[in-house]
């Protein structure tokens, strides 16, 4: 196999986007287009890959992070301008480079794969990825010879009547031999309308040498699909949705309502699990067998267990263990950890927190920087006190321990095992193991003071 690598370019503004936000880093289904499109050569042995930043250089850099080397096209002046900016890093190395745009998020690792494995086995200097489509308006068509040969690639901004009725297009796609691409580069010219540096010039220039070109034909055509605009970014999420869609559905997820479920296409879900109308889960998020995560959940960059029941819920930067429930209305957040056979109910926040195995929180409590032990109950409005203005303080409570209802825990604080505290305490200094704590004003009955309340009162 060839030395393979990758040129990105994404450095354009992308003005029709309308938008502050440049034209690569609007997401598709949780994931920006520019990363989409790096995941598809993640897996291709690429020896290096290299970004084409410009609009935007610091934004794209930090979506990319360390997966890709950059370089800055300072100077809008075409594509073929903006792979020569990769000149420094890639022009004195043998093998295949191929040439993409990020903002093509739904082109599949398995075409490139196929694409450059076509490329090499043919020996070409140069591959174009090539698609049909009925509406080839903005796309560059393809041009061949009449032995159905690649002739040229006229832009449509270029093309004449004729030619603009053509439905083979250009993918903006391609292979190349690295050391003749950048030679060619050099000898490209902007003698075109735009008065830019065009990358497909190169192909006329080694068809001029006799060089060997070829096209790979690729038949979905969304896979070559371009985003400019927002309808477009629609139309893309759509389509990855749909796809992400099935693939769950195919290895054994069951997904009650595809069309209003949105899953990102680096989630996990396991086999046997059943994803209910109405659930988004985003990137990172890693889901077991057998779950169930009911209508209207939010999930984003968690660990879900095995046989966990999730119940119109938001959890977010969590981990929940298996066998438990987590819901209706409750929220995990900021690293929460639950352990196994964990119960968190209706109208509980956890911030923070890590529950041992079999702990519970049932109802309409507020849990933040706290650890609970194995078996500890905690009743229905319970809230740690953790913040006094200023500073976070962290709450630690035994295992089977039981805290009643409309407890208030004043941290620091830490409460041992086999406590019990009484209802609608205030614990304000640390308990021993095995102590009951009770902290609250004697009840005091006046008989008859009722009679001379005023009616509003009464």
């Amino acid at each position: 196999m060839n030395n393979r690598y990758t040129v990105v370019l994404a450095a354009g503004k992308g003005t029709r986007m309308q938008s502050k936000l440049y034209k690569v880093l609007h997401k598709v289904c949780d994931r920006t287009m520019v990363e989409l499109v790096l995941d598809s050569v993640a897996d291709l042995n690429m020896k290096e890959i290299v970004t084409v930043v410009g609009h935007g250089a610091e934004l794209v850099k930090k979506a990319v992070g360390n997966r890709s080397k950059f370089v800055l096209q300072s100077d809008q002046l075409g594509t073929g301008h903006a792979v020569k900016m990769a000149k420094d890093i890639l022009a004195d190395k043998k093998g295949t480079t191929i040439v993409m745009y990020g903002d093509t998020p739904l082109i599949k690792s398995e075409t490139v794969d196929n694409m450059l494995k076509h490329h090499e086995e043919t020996r070409a200097k140069a591959t174009v990825l090539t698609s049909y489509t009925e509406n080839p308006y903005s796309y560059g068509r393809i041009i061949r010879d009449e032995k159905g040969k690649l002739l040229k690639i006229v832009e449509e901004k270029d093309a004449s009547v004729t030619e603009k009725q053509i439905k083979e297009i250009n993918s903006g796609i391609y292979c190349f031999d690295n050391e003749l691409l950048f030679e060619m580069l050099e000898l490209v010219k902007n003698n075109n309308t735009q008065g830019e540096y065009y990358l497909p010039d190169v192909l006329y220039l080694l068809r001029e040498k006799s060089e060997k070109i070829e096209t790979y034909f690729c038949a979905d055509f969304d896979e070559t699909f371009g985003v400019n605009d927002r309808v477009a970014l629609s139309y893309a999420e759509n389509v990855m949705r749909k796809r992400i869609n099935e693939k769950h559905m195919l290895n054994g997820v069951t997904l009650v309502d595809p069309s209003s479920t949105y899953i990102a296409p680096n989630a996990i879900i396991g086999r046997d699990t059943t994803i209910y109308p109405n659930v988004t889960i985003k990137s990172n998020t890693i889901i077991g067998d057998d779950c169930k995560i009911k209508p209207n959940s939010y999930l984003e960059n968690s660990k879900i267990g095995n046989s966990v029941d999730v119940l119109q819920s938001t959890i977010i930067d969590s981990e929940v263990g298996d066998n438990s429930t987590v819901g209706p209305y409750a929220h995990l957040r900021n690293n929460t950890v639950l352990g196994s056979d964990v119960r968190v109910g209706n109208f509980v926040e956890l911030k923070n927190a890590k529950y041992g195995n079999g702990a519970k929180t049932s109802h309409l409590s507020y849990m933040g920087d706290v650890t609970v032990g194995d078996n500890t109950n905690i009743g229905c409005g319970t809230i740690t006190v953790n913040y006094d203005g200023k500073n976070k303080y962290e709450t630690k409570i035994g295992k089977d321990t039981f805290i009643g209802c409309n407890s208030n825990l004043i941290a620091p604080l830490e409460i041992g095992n086999g406590v019990v505290v009484a209802a609608g305490t205030t614990v304000t200094e640390n308990i021993k193991d095995d102590t009951l704590a009770i902290a609250r004003v004697k009840q005091e009955n006046k008989e008859g003071y009722a009679k001379r309340l005023p009616a509003g009162r009464k």
